[in-house]
């Protein structure tokens, strides 16, 4: 017999999804923060780019680990103790980067870090998708996807002000911050998140592991997988290069890097919302569509782009955020419908392992295409940008074919 998700008042339900929303944003803030850090931890920790780059992958890296080592118990569990568990070892592995005298003790806590923040990621989406049901998920997606642009709109500058401005601290500050405010957001959900528990009345078969391969295996599961793939690709294999382009490429200051992702966080986060209202208002496959079709303009534009004025780096870089990682709302509303509530926490803790595995081979994959020449610029970001315009045209093609859980194979997509 299974449990029914508590029913919530509205209320309460925008209570918990703002909860909800403040974990995430602590946890991507706390990945965010590492990368305008760079200057500074290279200087007092006396590292060098290669050095810097290991702090950066390790936190991708064991969360994808991470991702597989949950499915082998996040179903055994109350969904509101482990989340909630998970955060407190977060909080310490943050506060253990904060700690950290040198190199090997702070990649130590940032593989922690990424180790229990990439499961928080499939907790929280997995949450919002035993609570919110499915008529009424896009607008849920939009609102917890909006803690990145959070993160980046305020979180990010927020850092780098405590990081310059309290110089017995230095690049300390941010990971206090962001513990400090775990702790206040732990104790909102402590008293809010209900308990989740339907999923743990299922009966099982073969110990975790054959479990597990049955979850992974489903075909229906790995058209998620395949689908969420492509949209690491399509857009991570941009992403990572888009200071260093604009500044060696398109001639732009280092300070300018901050205006874009001012701007671009502050529309994504109004534009997130409205993506998932639409999302859920004329189905989320058909939005998915239109979203993910136009993002490949900016895409190709910011590839392409030569030195020209500021103010239409600037148009085309909002135009890209609100887009590209806008796609992801009606995306992961999909996905999160795939499987049903009895194997949904073992299923997105492997879409999150997914998710950071070619988030992280995107990159690679990137760097192996990009050359610099002798002056320092970028060479063949246009060929990257044409890779990641295949791989979206690739998730498009997958996209209706993803199926509702308990839907027949002709059944309505997502």
């Amino acid at each position: 017999m299974t449990i029914p998700p508590p029913r919530l008042t509205p209320r309460k339900e925008w209570l918990v999804l703002l909860t909800l929303a403040g974990i995430q944003f602590t946890h991507i803030l706390d990945f965010m923060i590492m990368m305008p850090l760079g200057p500074q931890l290279i200087r007092v920790l006396h590292i060098d780019t290669h050095q810097f780059g290991l702090l950066l992958s390790s936190y991708t890296f064991t969360a994808a680990i991470s991702g597989l080592l949950a499915a082998t118990y996040i179903e055994r569990f109350d969904r509101r103790k482990l989340t909630l568990t998970l955060y407190v070892l977060f909080m310490l592995a943050t506060l253990c980067c904060g700690l950290a005298q040198t190199f090997p003790q702070l990649l130590f806590a940032r593989a922690l870090a990424g180790a229990f923040g990439g499961i928080l990621g499939a907790m929280v989406q997995t949450m919002v998708a035993d609570i919110i049901p499915f008529e009424r998920r896009g607008k849920a997606m939009g609102t917890v996807m909006a803690a990145f642009s959070l993160s980046t709109v305020a979180g990010v500058p927020l850092g780098l002000v405590l990081a310059n401005h309290l110089p017995a601290l230095g690049w300390r500050a941010p990971f206090f911050f962001i513990v400090a405010l775990a702790m206040v957001i732990f104790v909102i959900g402590y008293r809010l998140l209900p308990s989740l528990t339907g999923h743990m009345q299922q009966t099982r078969k073969g110990n975790i592991f054959q479990q597990i391969f049955l979850v992974a295996r489903h075909p229906e599961h790995l058209k998620g997988f395949l689908f969420i793939a492509m949209m690491m690709l399509g857009g991570f294999t941009v992403i990572p290069y888009i200071a260093l382009y604009m500044t060696t490429n398109v001639g732009l200051p280092e300070s300018f890097i901050t205006l874009i992702y001012l701007c671009g966080g502050a529309a994504t986060f109004f534009t997130s919302q409205a993506i998932g209202r639409q999302a859920d208002k004329r189905g989320k496959l058909r939005v998915f569509r239109w979203v993910a079709l136009a993002s490949m303009v900016p895409i190709l534009i910011t590839t392409h782009l030569v030195p020209i004025a500021w103010w239409l780096v600037l148009i085309n870089s909002t135009i890209f955020f609100v887009l590209v990682p806008g796609r992801m709302v009606p995306a992961m509303a999909m996905v999160s419908a795939i499987a049903p509530q009895q194997v949904r926490g073992t299923f997105m803790s492997l879409v999150s392992s997914v998710q950071m595995a070619f988030a992280g081979l995107a990159s690679l994959i990137a760097g192996l295409i990009i050359t610099r020449a002798p002056g320092g610029e970028i060479l063949h970001f246009n060929v990257v940008g044409y890779l990641a315009v295949g791989c979206t045209l690739l998730a498009l093609l997958v996209a209706p074919m993803l199926r509702v859980a308990g839907a027949p194979p002709t059944g309505p997509t997502p």
